[in-house]
């Protein structure tokens, strides 16, 4: 089974989701045989491109034709396809994220192929090709069966382990044959935001709701997160009143994560926010009011005001780091 996977990088750096990608591809050609080519576009130096190498990549195939000097939808599907033709791949593995969001479908249909998106778990080929996605919001999961000989994978970032699978791949430098006139889309500008952790890749996320009162008190959610190395969010009423930035804001018209540990801090738990944090491994809710739905959603509860909880958490949280 020959496998493509998107590596998806920003400013030349490969992003964790990547690492995941190639990981997830390397497990299925170890157990159905192939080879497992990475596709690089854009700019990215020797070393970096290296590093591929060590989750499972034969082959890299780096795209570094002007056209991609921006992302579009548009031209990166063209160099999956091209990569995939060039490759005969069967499988192509594409993580779900926003760029992949927009590239999957493209890839899929000009290949002919079938896809899934979002998908959370390996391929099952004891009788045909099956994944599971998740489905409704994250309540429940859906089998799907692909038919076609082509097929194009979308999974879901923090689903997959990254597992070093050390490898010396070949690297190849690719010509799409692309020109500006070839792409009718263009990027204007990107207004990236800003933070020390991307949400959709953060494993530990620590999030505020309106219980935290106001803008200035959002202190206490910025320390504990630096303290854990986690990323900081909030529920919809905050971003819309402003007291943090919609980058932040995660539920069902948000931000979907996925993370190893969600700790909500003052917030209800609406259905919601609840759509876009309950595939979180872990979650802790805190809050005063003990019929809080989220208690319901939750792994761990402490009822309590946060902010008698919260700095006896975070003096924990630094006692227990320095003690490491």
């Amino acid at each position: 089974m020959n496998i493509i996977v998107f590596a998806e990088n920003q400013d030349g750096a490969f992003k964790k989701s990547s690492f995941e990608a190639v990981s997830y591809a390397a497990q299925i050609a170890a157990a159905h045989g192939g080879q497992v080519t990475a596709v690089s576009i854009g700019t990215v130096a020797a070393e970096k491109l290296a590093e591929l190498g060590n989750y499972g990549a034969d082959a890299i195939l780096n795209y570094t034709d002007a056209v991609f000097n921006q992302f579009t939808g548009e031209a990166y599907s063209k160099a999956l396809s091209h990569a995939a033709k060039n490759k005969g791949a069967d499988l192509i593995i594409i993580s779900n994220t926003y760029s992949g969001k927009m590239v999957a479908p493209r890839v899929a249909a000009k290949l002919n192929a079938g896809m899934v998106s979002g998908v959370i778990s390996m391929p099952e080929t004891s009788n045909g090709f099956k994944v599971k996605r998740m489905v409704f919001s994250g309540k429940s999961f859906a089998e799907v069966a692909i038919n076609t000989s082509i097929k194009v994978l979308s999974i879901t970032p923090n689903s997959f382990s990254i597992v070093e699978n050390p490898k010396s791949p070949s690297v190849e430098t690719m010509d799409a044959g692309l020109s500006t006139s070839d792409v009718k889309t263009q990027t204007i500008e990107v207004a990236r935001a800003t933070g020390k952790i991307p949400l959709t890749e953060a494993e530990l996320v620590v999030s505020g709701g309106r219980g935290m009162k106001g803008p200035e008190n959002w202190h206490l959610i910025e320390t504990l997160a630096d303290t854990l190395g986690a990323a900081t969010a909030c529920s919809k009423p905050v971003s819309d009143i402003h007291w943090r930035p919609h980058s932040e804001h995660v539920g069902q018209t948000g931000i979907t994560i996925k993370p190893n540990l969600y700790i909500a801090i003052g917030i209800s738990g609406a259905i919601q926010h609840l759509a876009g944090v309950s595939s979180s491994k872990v979650i802790v809710a805190i809050n005063k009011d003990p019929e809080a739905p989220f208690f319901k959603a939750a792994d761990y509860g402490i009822v309590g005001d946060a902010f008698e909880v919260l700095p006896k958490i975070i003096e924990a949280a630094k006692a227990f780091k320095s003690a490491s």
